[in-house]
């Protein structure tokens, strides 16, 4: 990485969430951060942290209780009898918890757990979670947990969703379910979670927002081993890390590769997000996915070969949405929703290589009540009663606005396209870009049938592209998905996007 990106990374890392004036606010001058998206995209591994983690100490921390590999559920007994905030050291070797599925240890609040050099947590394929409860302010560093058989939409570590967890250099493998869950203030801070069953981590908590998430310097690779989208066609539930209910997270300087499925998928009333100087690529699907979500700053991130997998398949069966590398679905910018930007702003990105590049979609027919919309039961942020949003009064403003996800006040800039066909294996299928919605047709009482969304979004939403740089034969798709355009078009009436853009149609890098 160079010397510029790890200034960057350590200036996102030490923004607080809560700052408003962070680089990234909606005052934030585009020919500034012109320059600083052209140097702080990272050009090789980020976090290759797998396999290369510091040790844990050798030794027991001064006042810490020792845990013994030989003694059967010794971690669990000797938690359940300690005081809260005690430091517990495994020492080396393989640690297991009792033969009954439900064997698990639960922390107190302020307890500590530290793996010795080759301390490793076992579930021996027999024990569903490794950390489980409701206890605050946990530690888990430099320990290997593997082999736990957690559920899918589960997870083995902080199963429970506690606040304020710290998981630090620590390894979390071939687990069945997700290798952690996330709570309010919770730090991932360089691990590895890697060959998960379903997700590297999935941050959902069944008792409202998540706040205040930093997963930083991680390696994340390998998960959903599970292959869930074949087992439950359409779930949406795999990849490398899946944000549900998040309202404020830094997801920064991870290595994110490999994973069958998304890398990163933000999905129903994440707000506040930023993503940067992440390396995401060689994911089967989309790199970044943020779907019914509000406010988000995605800036200097590397995206790689990215959703060839997916993307090939849709051209194989002849379906020509631009499945993206970036997907952006019905999310948007949303001053009425609080964060530290009103837009959601994508630049200083180098998409290289894979398969399509940015689509903004909304889907005319999802809103809340509607059969279409896939998160079933759940509303925008901005009416939380959905049994307001039906008719007659959904017709009407504010009801009109409020009750549908709007992709909005999208600013895409200064971020760099390359596709080079001979690399990907096609031509113009897999270089497309995106701005569309779909005709509405149902249910019969919906307020946005006709093409009153697909206008909406291409010219009265606030959606732009400009000052980027395109290498290959890149497309352009404008209101629906049979609408292809060339650069011309797309930067024509009535679209007039990507304003001062370079435009090379030769390939390579």
């Amino acid at each position: 990485m160079r010397l510029t990106s790890r200034l960057a990374l350590l200036l996102g890392a030490l923004c607080p969430l809560v700052l408003a004036g962070c680089s990234g606010a909606p005052d934030e001058d585009p020919a500034s951060s012109q320059v600083a998206a052209t140097s702080a995209a990272p050009d090789g591994p980020v976090a290759a942290v797998c396999d290369k983690l510091p040790p844990g100490p050798a030794t027991a921390p001064a006042g810490a209780v020792t845990v013994d590999p030989a003694v059967p559920d010794d971690l669990a007994t000797k938690t359940k009898d300690s005081p809260p905030g005690t430091t517990f050291w495994l020492e080396p070797g393989a640690h297991h918890l009792g033969d009954d599925r439900f064997d698990q240890v639960q922390p107190k609040d302020g307890d500590t757990y530290v793996g010795a050099p080759g301390a490793v947590l076992d579930g021996r394929r027999v024990n569903q979670y490794a950390f489980t409860g409701h206890a605050k302010n946990v530690k888990i560093q430099s320990l290997t947990v593997q082999g736990f058989t957690a559920p899918r939409d589960e997870g083995v570590v902080n199963h429970d969703s506690g606040d304020g967890w710290l998981i630090q250099h620590t390894t979390v493998q071939d687990n069945d379910g997700a290798g952690l869950m996330a709570g309010a203030k919770q730090q991932v801070l360089d691990n590895c979670l890697r060959r998960n069953g379903q997700y590297g981590m999935n941050a959902f908590s069944g008792d409202g927002d998540i706040t205040g998430l930093v997963v930083r310097g991680n390696e994340i690779t390998g998960n959903n081993t599970g292959d869930w989208e074949k087992k439950v066609d359409g779930c949406g539930c795999t990849g490398g890390i899946k944000f549900w209910a998040v309202n404020g997270a830094d997801v920064v300087g991870n290595w994110v590769h490999d994973n069958r499925g998304t890398g990163l998928w933000a999905d129903t009333n994440d707000n506040d997000f930023l993503i940067e100087g992440n390396l995401i690529e060689d994911n089967d699907s989309s790199a970044i996915t943020y779907e019914t979500s509000y406010n988000a700053v995605i800036r200097n991130n590397t995206l790689r070969r990215n959703n060839l997998v997916d993307g090939r398949a849709y051209t194989d069966r002849g379906d020509t949405f631009p499945v993206a590398t970036i997907y952006l679905s019905e999310s948007g910018g949303e001053p009425r929703v609080q964060a530290r930007t009103s837009k959601l702003e994508v630049y200083g990105n180098v998409l290289e290589n894979n398969w399509n590049g940015i689509t903004l979609w909304e889907n005319a027919d999802r809103f809340c009540n509607s059969p279409a919309n896939t998160s079933s039961g759940v509303c925008t942020r901005l009416v939380p009663d959905t049994a307001k949003c039906a008719a007659p009064a959904i017709a009407q403003k504010p009801l009109y606005d409020d009750c549908r996800w709007k992709t909005q006040r999208v600013d895409v800039h200064n971020n760099r396209f390359v596709l080079d066909p001979a690399v990907v294996g096609c031509q113009e299928t897999c270089a497309r870009m995106g701005l569309l919605s779909n005709f509405g047709t149902y249910p019969d009482w919906s307020p946005y049938m006709g093409d009153v969304v697909q206008t909406a979004i291409t010219q009265s939403q606030g959606n732009t592209w400009h000052d980027n740089a395109y290498t290959g034969p890149w497309t352009f798709i404008a209101g629906d998905q049979s609408h292809i355009l060339g650069i011309g078009e797309w930067e024509g009436a009535p679209y007039d996007q990507d304003a001062r853009t370079t435009y090379q149609r030769g390939g390579g890098g």
